[in-house]
């Protein structure tokens, strides 16, 4: 986007790359580029998710040579995961599908949007008769059915998460099946992508993952190219925006490389207000950002602390301490009643509560006379106490809840 304002023009590249040869034909308009350099911008936001990759990113074409491999070798189903919203990736898979003769089941509620939607509005002619339902898969030869569906970043709800994990309703997985995951990790998701990846090996499927060099191709630009947006738009300010903090610090030493002096470059963080004029950029405030959790019960926004009480509660359980204690003699009156919730099994109830009574009666044998006369200071101290000893033994720190009555 080229935005005109009365202080000047501001470019925001969006996710890009400059590939020469597109699926669709459109190559990037790099005179349109210049052509705004030449008449002056005042600020450039542009994408820093590959400001670490040296050279140039590769064409999506690169991948279509992949598929044409695999889905000749293919003996079974091909089930084919990427981004929803790479469409492109998803058309170069069911070309190649129609290619060997296969029928097309689109399974994942934005994968089917996304598709049809550039259907209806012509960005890729496919005839909708390719097309199957899910519960239609199982009347086809196995040879015969391409699947395109969500779930190449492992997440728990999708589509191939739960084929994976025999929970979908019409495709479960089988041996002869091969499995196309056409994307990389997203920083953060390597867990639940290396999760799913051991559901579908040990249903005995053929996965391509990784190891096939030309599966995936990024949708980023990498270092050449956000040197030549740098260069052909000669922005007077820069802020580099996409990814982690770490890739929009890259992108910053990318444009000092290009001209553009280090004043004039600002790193946002999410919430950050930034003022911009002809002369100066600065930030003015910061909002409140992140998430916003809602009970589906009651359909109402809950506080950010109770949510991370309850993961607590979730993680490391609840232990209750109710002790009486002689305030002259300065001693338990009786045992301390031990209540523990998923902690320890049942079985280990009775064991973990002596074991506590022995911690609570060497607490208050060793304690100063005023920490006993002070009720919260004593429960604070009590509650660091159990936690220290209950970590040293179980590597858990559970919720501690100490109620003290001094007689």
């Amino acid at each position: 986007m080229a935005i005109t304002t009365e202080a000047g023009t501001i470019m925001h590249t969006g996710d890009f790359k400059i590939d020469h040869t597109p699926i669709d034909g459109y190559v990037t308009d790099l005179n349109r580029f210049s052509d705004y350099g030449e008449k002056g911008v005042l600020c450039l936001m542009s994408d820093s998710t590959n400001s670490y990759k040296e050279g140039i990113t590769r064409s999506e074409s690169t991948v279509g040579k992949t598929f044409d491999s695999i889905f000749s070798k293919a003996k079974g189903r091909v089930i084919m995961s990427t981004f929803s919203s790479n469409i492109h990736r998803v058309y170069q898979a069911i070309d190649y599908g129609l290619k060997y003769g296969r029928r097309v089941c689109v399974i994942g509620r934005s994968m089917e949007r996304n598709l049809f939607t550039a259907i209806d509005l012509g960005y890729i002619q496919l005839d909708k008769s390719i097309f199957i339902d899910p519960h239609e898969v199982n009347k086809h030869n196995d040879k015969d059915v391409l699947i395109v569906t969500t779930g190449s970043q492992g997440e728990t709800m999708s589509a191939l998460y739960r084929m994976a994990t025999d929970e979908h309703r019409h495709v479960k997985i089988k041996p002869t099946d091969q499995i196309i995951i056409s994307a990389k990790a997203i920083p953060g998701n390597e867990g639940s992508v290396s999760k799913v990846l051991n559901f579908l090996l040990k249903s005995g499927a053929n996965v391509a993952y990784q190891d096939f060099s030309e599966i995936h191709v990024s949708g980023h630009a990498a270092q050449e190219e956000q040197k030549l947006i740098l260069r052909l738009t000669k922005p007077k300010f820069f802020l580099p925006v996409h990814g982690e903090y770490n890739h929009i610090t890259k992108h910053k030493e990318t444009a000092m490389q290009c001209g553009i002096p280090e004043r004039n470059i600002y790193l946002m963080s999410d919430g950050d207000q930034v003022e911009l004029c002809a002369k100066y950029i600065k930030k003015i405030k910061t909002i409140k950002t992140g998430k916003v959790f809602i009970d589906n019960q009651i359909n109402q926004q809950i506080a950010d602390d109770v949510v991370i009480d309850r993961q607590k509660l979730a993680d490391s359980g609840l232990v209750m301490l109710v002790i009486q204690l002689d305030k002259s003699e300065h001693k338990l009156i009786a045992k301390p009643k031990i209540i523990s919730y998923g902690l320890v099994s049942d079985r280990e109830d009775k064991a973990f509560s002596i074991e506590m009574e022995g911690v609570i009666d060497q607490f208050i044998v060793n304690a100063k006379v005023e920490l006993l006369e002070n009720a919260r200071a004593l429960e604070n101290e009590l509650r660091q106490v159990v936690r220290k000893h209950i970590y040293r033994q179980m590597k858990k720190y559970p919720t501690i809840v100490p109620t003290i009555f001094m007689m």
